[in-house]
């Protein structure tokens, strides 16, 4: 437990790392997973040093573009396709 980790995190470890093991999992695992996403949320949130909360918007955000311009072309063509067919 790093002594940045505020009191709201060491708890948010400590319910992690019950459920994990509830699940059966190891200690040892149980307390990678609890750590691992304890960081993970601190990134996220600012709360660490170099903490960067634009870069994963932005990959999710392009993806999200492209798959929503395929599903149009797709439906567009389908559309005219079921049209000749008439």
């Amino acid at each position: 437990m790093p002594s940045s980790w505020s009191n709201k995190r060491e708890r948010q470890y400590e319910k992690i790392k019950r459920s994990a093991k509830s699940r059966g999992r190891s200690t040892g695992t149980a307390k990678r997973i609890a750590a691992a996403t304890v960081n993970k949320t601190r990134r996220r949130k600012g709360e660490t040093k170099g903490s960067s909360k634009t870069r994963r918007r932005t990959s999710r955000g392009s993806s999200r573009r492209t798959t929503t311009t395929r599903r149009r072309t797709a439906a567009r063509k389908g559309g005219r396709a079921r049209a000749r067919r008439r």
